[in-house]
């Protein structure tokens, strides 16, 4: 293991952050969950879909069956809440315990437009390396999903948001350090990659546009 020198503590990570790694997150409710701040939250969000893994994938559960069936559970909950409120001193199911809150949307169609914009800026070949990165991930993945379901793609990709942030964390000096090395080798290769390949590729001459 090498030695942690003051200097190299203080270099930026991975991620180039100079934030917690809260703060890189979003900060808010989505990273307390992705590091575990709320424990509760994050297990209920871990047990929520691995039940939802299990019963579609293991007892083969069809979606739409299982929609229906949670929608009338629902049903009955509310209507023996609303109408036992009476009797029991419970209070009112109010319509706003239902709600999705408008920051949510909000700040998932943020998202959704910053990756639409990045996706546009990388497929413009402006940087070919990260062009060329692109594309050959795509196809990694794309071969990765030739063996695994949809759903099981996707809960491996949940399982992977709910753990890696965390052990980032915890062992973040550790990964910084197997990262600086990776990134080194993989410089190199691109380095190479771009003298005897990209750099011969023929381009176009530049039209100038006239002048009136």
């Amino acid at each position: 293991m090498p030695i942690r020198s003051r200097e190299t503590a203080q270099r930026p990570g991975l991620l180039d952050r100079q934030r917690p790694l809260h703060a890189v997150l979003g900060g808010g409710k989505l990273a307390d969950i992705l590091l575990w701040k709320d424990k509760i939250l994050s297990a209920a969000m871990v047990a929520g879909f691995s039940i939802i893994w299990f019963l579609f994938e293991v007892v083969e559960y069809n979606f739409l069956t299982l929609l229906c069936h949670i929608l009338m559970a629902v049903m009955l909950i509310l209507f023996v809440w609303y109408n036992a409120a009476g009797l029991i001193t419970w209070n009112l199911p109010q319509i706003y315990d239902f709600q999705i809150p408008e920051p949510t949307f909000r700040f998932l169609f943020q998202k959704l437009n910053s990756f639409l914009r990045r996706f546009y800026d990388i497929s413009t070949g402006k940087d070919l390396t990260l062009f060329f990165v692109t594309i050959a991930c795509l196809w990694i993945l794309s071969a990765i999903g030739n063996y695994f379901t949809t759903l099981n793609l996707l809960y491996i990709m949940f399982l992977c948001l709910v753990t890696l942030p965390i052990m980032y964390e915890r062992y973040e000096y550790e990964v910084n350090y197997l990262a600086s090395k990776g990134n080194q080798d993989v410089q190199r290769l691109f380095n190479t990659l771009d003298t005897k390949v990209l750099t011969k590729i023929p381009r176009g001459p530049v039209k100038e546009k006239k002048k009136k």
